[in-house]
Formats: C-alpha cells, sequence, structure tokens
C-alpha cells in the first residue's frame, strides 16, 4: 500500500513548547555556554524535577538503544532510569570541572534527541537572572484611555492603573493579537532574583506550527525580544535580545527586523491586557538602561521613583517630615549633619603624634609659629577654601541628595540629551521666540558606569557649578533621553 503523503496547512497557533531543536546544531552550544557551569546544573535538575521531567524527558536505554552498535561507542551511554539520570548530574556537582563537560552530556548524551523550545527559553532567562545588565531596557508606562465628561468629550482622559492580569489569558490574548503577524513562541516565568516576571517571545515569518527552516533560525537571538512585568506598577520593560536584527525572508510580508519586531509587540502588549470598557496604551518615559535594578528604582513599586534627584533625602529617610509640609521638622542643619559626620584627625586620635607635630614646627624656620605674616596668609587662605569647599558641599547635597552617590541603586550607563536652543540666542529672550526651534543644534551623550554620579564628582571638585545645573544632569528627571530647551526638557521620547 502507498505511503501517503503529509498535508502541511497553514495555521494561527502559536510555536508549540515541545517543538525540538537538534542537538547537533552548533548555536546550542553558544546559547548553553553562557550560563556557568553551576547554573547549567541548576537548571538540569529544574529539567528533571518531577514536576517538569515529563516536559522535558531525558533520552532512557531501552531494548532498542541496546541493539544500536554505536550505543557503547558514545561517551555518554544512555541511562536506564530516572534516578541514574540525576545522580550522574550530582557526581558532576560534587567534583570540579569546566562546564564543557556538562554541556557534552546534555547535548551528547541525555537529551541527544533535541532541545525543546522552552528548554531554550529557560537557558536565555536564566542568564538574564544572572547577568541583570545584559541587555538594554526600555521603560514604558502603562495607561488607561478613558472618556472624560461629557462637557469635554473630544479629549481622552489617560489615567495610570495597574491591570489584573491572568497569565494563560493574557498569552492567548496575546497570541491572537500578532498570529496574523508572525508566528511566534511565548514562554512567561518568573524571575528568581528579582520582582518581575519575564516574557520571552521567539517570532518567525513562517505560517506554519512546525516550519521547516535552518535549525539556527530557532536559536537566532536577533528574533528575541522580552518584556518584563514589575510587581505592583504601572510600567512595562522591554528589550531586544539583538540590536541587529535578521534579514527578513523573501517574499515576506512582515519583517522580523529589530524594528518591526518592538513595534509588532509593543501594539500587541497592551491590546491583550485590555478589557471591555478598560482600554489600555503604551506610553514612553524617556528611560532606557541596562540595569534592571535602575528601572525598578526609578519606574517601579519603590517610593524612590518620583523622589529622585534632590527629592531622594525624603525617600530614603534621611531628613524627617515632607517637602510639602509647612510644619518646621525637627531635624538637624545640614551645616550640623556635616560637623557630626566629619572625621577626625590624625593628631585628635594620638596626642603623641600631636607633640611631635608642634615640635617639628617650632624647629622650622618657614612655620606658621615663627613667621606671624605668613601665619594669617595661610589662616586666611586655609579658611577660604574651607568655606570653598564646604559651600560647594552642601550644594553639591541639596542638588543630588542621595540619588548621585558612589552607592547609587539607579545607576544610568548612558544619557543623550539634545539641545535646541542655537548657539547665538540670548537669554533674556521670550519663548515664543524659539519656538520654531525643532531641529537640534547640540546632541551630548555622556555614557559610563553611573552617569548621575559621575556629574556628581565633577560637582564636588567644581569643575562644574551644582547651584546652576539643570534638572536633568543631577538625575531629578530621571530619564535618559530628553530634549531640551533653556535647560528644561520639554519633550521626552522613549
Amino acid at each position: 500500500m502507498p505511503r501517503q503523503k503529509s498535508i502541511r496547512a497553514p495555521t494561527t497557533a502559536s510555536l508549540p513548547h515541545n517543538l525540538r531543536i537538534p542537538s547537533t546544531t552548533p548555536s546550542l552550544v553558544k546559547a548553553l555556554g553562557k550560563l556557568s557551569r553551576q547554573s547549567l546544573l541548576d537548571l538540569v535538575f529544574q529539567w528533571l524535577d518531577d514536576r517538569n521531567v515529563k516536559l522535558f524527558p531525558p533520552f532512557l536505554k531501552s531494548d532498542e538503544t541496546e541493539s544500536l552498535d554505536d550505543e557503547g561507542l558514545r561517551p555518554y551511554p544512555a541511562e536506564r532510569t530516572l534516578n541514574d539520570v540525576r545522580n550522574a548530574y550530582q557526581e558532576l556537582q560534587f567534583r570540579k570541572g569546566g562546564k564543557r563537560e556538562v554541556i557534552d552530556r546534555i547535548l551528547d548524551g541525555d537529551w541527544r534527541h533535541g532541545i525543546t523550545l522552552r528548554q531554550l527559553a529557560m537557558i536565555d532567562l536564566r542568564y538574564l537572572d544572572d547577568h541583570t545588565s545584559s541587555l538594554r531596557w526600555t521603560a514604558l508606562e502603562l495607561t488607561r484611555i478613558g472618556v472624560r465628561p461629557q462637557s469635554d468629550t473630544s479629549l481622552t482622559d489617560i489615567t495610570p492603573c495597574i491591570p489584573r492580569v491572568h497569565a494563560s489569558t493574557f498569552l492567548t490574548a496575546l497570541q491572537n493579537q500578532i498570529s496574523p503577524l508572525v508566528k511566534a513562541h511565548f514562554y512567561l516565568a518568573r524571575s528568581a532574583t528579582l520582582p518581575l516576571a519575564f516574557l520571552r517571545i521567539f517570532v518567525t515569518h513562517s505560517p506554519y506550527q512546525n516550519p521547516r527552516q535552518a535549525p539556527e533560525t530557532l536559536t537566532d537571538s536577533s528574533r528575541v525580544m522580552y518584556v518584563a512585568f514589575p510587581d505592583s506598577c504601572p510600567f512595562v520593560y522591554t528589550s531586544l535580545a539583538s540590536t541587529t536584527g535578521s534579514k527578513p525572508a523573501t517574499g515576506s510580508a512582515v519583517a522580523t527586523d529589530a524594528r518591526s519586531l518592538q513595534r509588532i509587540v509593543r501594539d500587541a502588549v497592551p491590546k491583550a491586557l485590555s478589557l471591555p470598557h478598560q482600554r489600555y496604551t503604551l506610553k514612553p518615559t524617556a528611560l532606557t538602561a541596562k540595569s534592571l535594578e535602575a528601572l525598578l528604582t526609578l519606574r517601579g513599586a519603590g517610593r524612590s521613583n518620583n523622589a529622585a534627584g534632590a527629592f531622594s533625602i525624603f525617600a530614603d529617610a534621611v531628613i524627617e517630615g515632607s517637602p510639602l509640609d509647612p510644619r518646621p521638622s525637627n531635624t538637624v542643619t545640614p551645616e550640623e549633619h556635616h560637623k557630626q559626620s566629619k572625621r577626625p584627625s590624625q593628631s585628635d586620635l594620638d596626642p603623641e603624634k600631636e607633640k611631635e607635630n608642634k615640635a617639628l614646627d617650632d624647629t622650622d624656620p618657614t612655620s606658621t609659629t615663627q613667621n606671624p605674616k605668613l601665619s594669617r596668609r595661610r589662616g586666611l587662605s586655609s579658611e577660604l577654601d574651607a568655606r570653598t569647599a564646604k559651600k560647594r558641599k552642601l550644594a553639591v547635597d541639596s542638588r543630588f541628595g542621595t540619588s548621585g552617590t558612589r552607592l547609587s541603586s539607579a545607576p544610568l550607563d548612558r544619557l543623550d540629551v539634545r539641545l535646541l536652543d542655537p548657539p547665538h540666542a540670548s537669554p533674556f529672550a521670550d519663548d515664543e521666540d524659539a519656538s520654531d526651534e525643532t531641529h537640534p543644534t547640540l546632541s551630548l551623550t555622556f555614557s559610563g558606569t553611573d552617569v548621575i554620579a559621575g556629574v556628581r564628582k565633577l560637582a564636588e571638585l567644581g569643575i562644574v557649578n551644582a547651584e546652576r545645573m539643570p534638572t536633568w544632569m543631577t538625575g531629578e528627571e530621571a530619564v535618559s533621553v530628553a530634549v531640551v530647551k533653556r535647560g528644561r526638557v520639554v519633550k521626552d521620547s522613549g
């Protein structure tokens, strides 16, 4: 009887979790190699857990495998039971070795029949937990679109809110939004280190549920996008796994490059969260950073998201009371605070050292005790320097607060600013005179480990004037991208 040919038809279903990638795919070695040895072992134990082993079953020995001639020649022969597989990886954990040994056992031994899309997603999310600054994230504000009162129905009222989300319902709605455009695989999981949930989205332009493409296509990082949902706050973080997207296939209706992928997901996420009479949209916040901790601090559920810059002293409880409270607070003045925090000198700690210094002054002809005029000049100079340093320190603390210190909890690695002021503009000109300026005359880019902390250090050294510094340089605006006119942020872009 002739064998019937299989018929493949397009479908709008998402890519299944159990779609396997051949273990001989070279890019799988690169994906697993991103993790440390201990992270690999922890992930394997998670796959072998009783709750997950049915989803990721290892390759076990059977009568058919025993009859194969090359089974005995393999570096990692198949085990008979799950306990034997667990014991093998526990033995790897107890002894020292490289992570390549663990990778070879995974691909050549226990999962020689392939790695599923869900396992690959778990590998990527484990890497994000281990390296929270590996990607560049953009913060978007989730706002609800409502209707104003009947007196002004021509406008929309956008107010922030936090929708209640059911994971399976949200993924189904998101799949319905994306399926007409691209075929995608979704994986939603809770972060093990941060108070947020990760959504990994992999897209492909094939309309079939099991695409007949090269295995490397399923491991292409340029087709992956991440969406992070922090706890109890109306913000969403998005990031692309690669800054350069792959070239779209010939004849593909929708390109899977980075810009198209980001636009598709950004449009689909608020629609998937929307309900009848509860519509949402994503609004840019002009904040991008490589540190997820920085986004959680500036656009998260904590108190400091609206208390950056000088107002951070109230969020960190450095000073009691509130900046809006007209009543005086029972706190020390900034001068008293610096006086109390001033460290004692070495002579204060060691009386013998003070006597020795005094004896040296008596024998030194240029000593201030021998030359009264020199003593006066040095005294006035040191007093002037002390006053200048003290004034500068108070100005820096009053502008930066506690948010720009070296121990900043919200480090910004990049600050892009476009200035609209023409170089010949008069400081006394009206704002209306420069209203037609739309093209930036100067673009500034600050980059480093912590940009705000670096600007604060420049202010402490007296290189820049802290009193005349704009708010977007002190961290008070809490933005990393801004358009500035006359020192003020006039337009944000995320």
